[in-house]
């Protein structure tokens, strides 16, 4: 009777551990690495480690290394996808810069890169890093500039306030747009 219960007793044992050891996989497959957050985000690493450190991303370390939940990185990328109303109106008319790009691509490069060049004299800081992003899309395959121009993401919306393409759509064009957009908001309300 008494190796019976032992019996049991070590099944039980055996089974909580299991179950254990099930909960902590499962915990582990749920923690991403900082570069695994970062491609989620589409950011850099160092940007992921910068929300951890101010606090906006909770994170746990593991020896020397953070990680973090999939569901805190998913529902920050959640929230930074909701646009203000200024970055609405933003989109809209890289939409239709985007257009005309793919209109006249050479014509709509060329006056770009100009543009870069002077906007390059008097950039200071982060405006410098924005436009040598701007520059290496110039030289991608057009759909790099093209969905870097029409994303949502934060570093495209950061990215757009430095767009190199003005001059692409006509004042009318960009009239247009605008009014378009201002009655497309007015329904949304």
């Amino acid at each position: 009777m008494f190796f019976v219960f032992e019996s049991i007793v070590l099944d039980m044992r055996s089974i909580k551990a299991n179950a254990i050891i099930e909960n902590d996989k499962a915990a582990l497959a749920d923690m991403l690495t900082t570069g695994e957050a970062a491609r989620l985000l589409n950011s850099s690493r160092q940007h992921v480690v910068d929300l951890c450190d101010r606090g906006d991303l909770p994170f746990e370390t593991v020896g020397t290394h953070r990680r973090v939940r999939r569901a805190d990185v998913e529902s920050l990328r959640d929230r930074t996808l909701r646009l203000t109303r200024d970055q609405r109106r933003s989109l809209w008319l890289a939409f239709a810069v985007a257009g005309r790009i793919v209109m006249d691509p050479r014509g709509a490069r060329s006056l770009a890169l100009r543009n870069l060049e002077m906007m390059r004299e008097i950039a200071r800081g982060q405006a410098r890093s924005w436009l040598d992003e701007w520059e290496r899309l110039l030289d991608a395959p057009i759909e790099d500039m093209l969905a870097a121009l029409t994303s949502r993401s934060p570093r495209c919306r950061d990215l757009r306030q430095n767009s190199p393409f003005a001059g692409v759509l006509s004042e009318a064009e960009r009239d247009q747009v605008l009014a378009s957009w201002i009655e497309y908001e007015s329904g949304r309300t």
